[in-house]
């Protein structure tokens, strides 16, 4: 919301020492978002006056038509002579007052204007338009044609209200009030202790049966409907240049003399308005919901297909009009032009003030992507008591300015409705605050708000029709809160109890991602948020578990509603994203949680406010919360190892997926199973399923691989791209977290080296824990260190794994013999388990 000081200054005596930015300090400390204070004219320096145009001479030979013009600018030159100057401009003609600036004043954008040679004349300064004045957008693309009455030589810097300082208030989805000068000089008022000369305070007359027929079907769709009728328009009558000015001044473009008179009433009072050709209107004007399938050709000129819950004004005819969003073109306002003969000119009007459903406006706007000054304040709440006497500051407008007539007929059709009060104790906003603010002062506040207050201990309030977001006693506490100023709330830090600090989850979560990041991973944060098409695209099956997940009421994209049961989608998002961009040798990880639903919904309950809630209270509400263990995952593509003068590189392969498994789990203490499995993206032959033992039994808990090539296709990623997802909650559980001190023997190692012969299909995890167990306790540790395959030497479809055996004593040291034993005893177990064959 735009909001002009000058426009703020009607309603509130501000001291004249008073600056925008003062104001917005102000506001700021109450609670409104004003992001900037645009200082209009700020660089303008003059002479900029009022001129009329005295001979026009159009110069022939040049590309674009360029004319020569004399103008009288009375004393302003000091000489009282014509002023010549050249101009490219066509839509003014002899005789018409214009704006000119003179040789020695700057323009806005640091424009200096001088006289100087051009088309072969000396212009001697500039006939302006208002882009070159920094005004905004005026409608005609051209030259500022003034009234026919202004005063030749007049400073155009006053009369067009150039200087002025304009603030720009980021407003809140629950503060419709302050879409409108009106609430925001409310809230100046208040701030500064001053009174309000409320606007909307004017003499209405009552309803009675001369006005213009309005039926209303809907009472919970519109349950206020004014309805006004001004007659005798002057055709030739225009928008004065204050009306025009402010218009553009708040963001609006002047466009004719009774559509810029509804705009500007709804930016001073925020009521929406709407002006109807008397004589193009049929009959009563109704309001009720579409019937499917019926059409409406809105201002904008586009046909609409109407939905049965869209709000509709009509007349006999049908749709006239989308109920507080935006008007039909068969009812439209006719200018007059002079350049179409035969195009007759509204002279009658229909005024029509409405109160309409903040819902159904919201979802008719959304649903025809329309959205409107007039949407924007109904979606936020707008003053039902404020219609009348926006109708009539409409009708007073019309009368001064287009010398109209206003009918005696006043139609207005009420839904009856009861003032919204709250109960509220008066020390509730102390509570809340922490701060004793005292009755009085609670009293006084809500007062200033506008609020009725009766009561004492327990206070009776009844809330101002202009706030529709007050609705329950926190509300309240807020209001108070914010006018005695946030700033004064004392801030007071927790004293956590000693001896505590992270927890054990928030220390393994932060071991994980320093070894990560050590092992050269970057980490990659991404939103929770995903679409329920991933999963598909992922490979999922339609049964698979990651494909429950729970769905947001509010999402912030319709595209991603759901929460993630995995973080792949972001990682791999991020990879694709990174590797568009010219990243390709990328190795990304993220630690964070994943949601997954529980069987049986529950509705989590209101916690209280005004104390710590109870162990019972945070444990039903965690009862309702979604299970959400923390996972953890990597994604890598492109080079592992970097080549240059140490040698060659190398890509990146599924076994750095699983050796970034191994790099979690020994930071979680736990013992990792790894063997050949299948799932989702990855790859079946290329995917290994990663195990851990649970109170005796093996749990499944991630998989880490390349990722299959359809997934990589279908995701845009790069070819051999590989991935990894754990959950690192399982580990916790299960691992020991002890720092284990290193086992030093005084005792020589004995190293055995064997390799075994083996189908191609048999996994090393399954040779490795066959020579483990054999080997018994003397082993110390063992290392697959070469794979070879080759069909000439070892057969078609056989393969050679080759381990590196330790062997130590804790009391000894070992025996030739008993190293060989152990080795034998390890070799043996192989064979029987897996059918290798010792190469010779």
């Amino acid at each position: 919301m735009r909001v002009p000081l000058s426009w703020l200054r009607e309603y509130v005596d501000l001291p004249a020492t008073e600056t925008g930015r003062d104001v917005q300090a102000k506001l700021i400390s109450a609670g409104l978002e004003v992001e900037t204070v645009e200082h209009l004219g700020a660089d303008l320096k003059g002479p900029l006056v009022v001129g009329q145009v005295l001979t026009i001479e159009e110069l022939e030979g040049f590309k674009k038509p360029i004319r020569f013009c004399t103008v009288d600018v009375g004393q302003a030159n000091g000489t009282g002579e014509p002023q010549e100057i050249v101009c490219g401009a066509r839509n003014f003609s002899v005789g018409d007052k214009v704006v000119v600036v003179l040789p020695g004043a700057t323009l806005p954008g640091g424009f200096s204007i001088s006289a100087r040679k051009t088309y072969g004349k000396v212009s001697h300064g500039m006939i302006c338009s208002s882009d070159e004045l920094g005004m905004g957008d005026d409608g005609t693309h051209g030259i500022i044609v003034l009234p026919p009455e202004t005063e030749v030589g007049k400073d155009a810097v006053e009369l067009l209200e150039l200087v002025d300082e304009v603030l720009d208030i980021a407003v809140t989805a629950n503060r419709g009030d302050c879409l409108s000068i009106r609430g925001v000089a409310r809230e100046t008022a208040i701030a500064y202790g001053l009174p309000l000369r409320d606007p909307a305070l004017l003499d209405v007359p009552g309803p009675n049966a001369f006005g213009y027929p309005v039926k209303v079907s809907d009472p919970a769709g519109c349950d206020r409907f004014t309805a006004r009728t001004v007659t005798g328009l002057s055709p030739e009558a225009r928008s004065p240049i204050w009306l025009q000015r402010r218009l553009q001044k708040v963001g609006m473009r002047p466009i004719s003399l009774a559509v810029d008179v509804t705009n500007y009433v709804m930016m001073e009072l925020g009521q929406p308005l709407h002006a109807y050709d008397r004589h193009q209107v049929q009959g009563t004007i109704g309001v009720r919901r579409a019937q499917e399938g019926e059409k409406i050709v809105t201002l904008d000129g586009v046909e609409r297909k109407l939905h049965a819950e869209d709000l509709v004004i009509t007349d006999d005819r049908g749709p006239i009009g989308l109920a507080g969003v935006m008007g039909g073109a068969h009812t439209e306002i006719a200018d007059h032009d002079p350049a179409e003969e035969g195009a007759a000119a509204t002279t009658d009007v229909i005024i029509e003030a409405a109160h309409f459903d903040q819902v159904s406006v919201a979802r008719t706007a959304r649903r025809h992507k329309l959205s409107s000054e007039a949407s924007r304040r109904f979606e936020r709440g707008v003053d039902p008591q404020a219609a009348s006497a926006a109708a009539q500051r409409t009708v007073d407008l019309l009368v001064l300015l287009a010398g109209g007539t206003a009918e005696a007929g006043v139609t207005e059709v009420i839904a009856p409705s009861a003032p919204h009060t709250i109960t509220l104790a008066a020390d509730h906003p102390d509570k809340v605050a922490g701060v004793t603010y005292g009755r009085e002062t609670v009293v006084r506040r809500l007062q200033e708000v506008g609020c009725d207050v009766y009561g004492q201990d327990e206070l009776i309030v009844t809330v101002p029709s202009w706030r529709p977001d007050l609705t329950d006693p926190n509300d309240l506490a807020e209001e108070v809160i914010r006018l005695e100023g946030y700033e004064n709330l004392p801030s007071t830090l927790p004293r956590p109890p000693a001896g505590r600090g992270l927890t054990g989850r928030q220390r393994l979560h932060r071991r994980v991602g320093r070894a990560l990041a050590g092992a050269g991973y970057v980490e990659a944060l991404n939103y929770p948020f995903v679409s329920e098409q991933v999963f598909d695209q992922l490979g999922l099956e339609a049964d698979d578990p990651a494909r429950r997940v729970v769905k947001l009421v509010n999402p912030l994209s319709d595209e991603e509603p759901a929460l993630r049961t995995s973080l792949l989608p972001g990682l791999l998002a991020a990879l694709r994203r990174n590797d568009g961009r010219g990243s390709h040798d990328l190795a990304l990880f993220e630690t964070g949680l994943v949601f997954q639903p529980r069987d049986a919904a529950r509705v989590a309950a209101n916690l209280p406010v005004d104390r710590r809630p109870s162990p019972d209270d945070i444990a039903a509400l965690n009862a309702a919360l979604p299970d959400q263990p923390r996972h953890v995952a990597v994604v890598l593509a492109g080079a592992r190892e970097q080549a240059g003068w140490w040698g060659k590189g190398r890509p990146a392969d599924w076994a750095d997926a699983v050796e970034a498994a191994r790099t979690v789990a020994r930071e979680a203490g736990a013992e990792l199973g790894i063997r050949k499995g299948q799932y989702g993206p990855w790859h079946p032959g290329r995917c290994a399923e990663l195990t851990v033992t649970v109170d005796g039994a093996e749990r499944v808990v991630g998989h880490a691989g390349e990722l299959h090539p359809r997934v990589l296709k279908t995701l845009g990623l790069p070819a051999r791209a590989c991935a990894m997802e754990l959950d690192l909650d399982v580990l916790e559980r299960v691992g020991d977290t002890v720092p284990q001190a290193p086992s030093i023997s005084t005792f020589p190692v004995a190293t055995q080296d064997v390799a075994l012969v083996v189908d191609a299909y048999v996994p090393a995890s399954d040779v490795e824990a066959a020579l483990r167990e054999g080997a018994g306790e003397l082993l110390e540790s063992i290392r697959l260190f070469d794979v070879y395959e080759n069909a000439e030497q070892l057969g078609e479809g056989r393969k050679s794994l080759a381990y590196a055996l330790r062997f130590r004593a804790d009391d000894r040291t070992l025996t030739v013999d008993e190293a060989s034993a152990a080795r034998e005893a390890a070799v043996a177990l192989a064979t029987d388990r897996t059918g290798a064959v010792l190469r010779g």
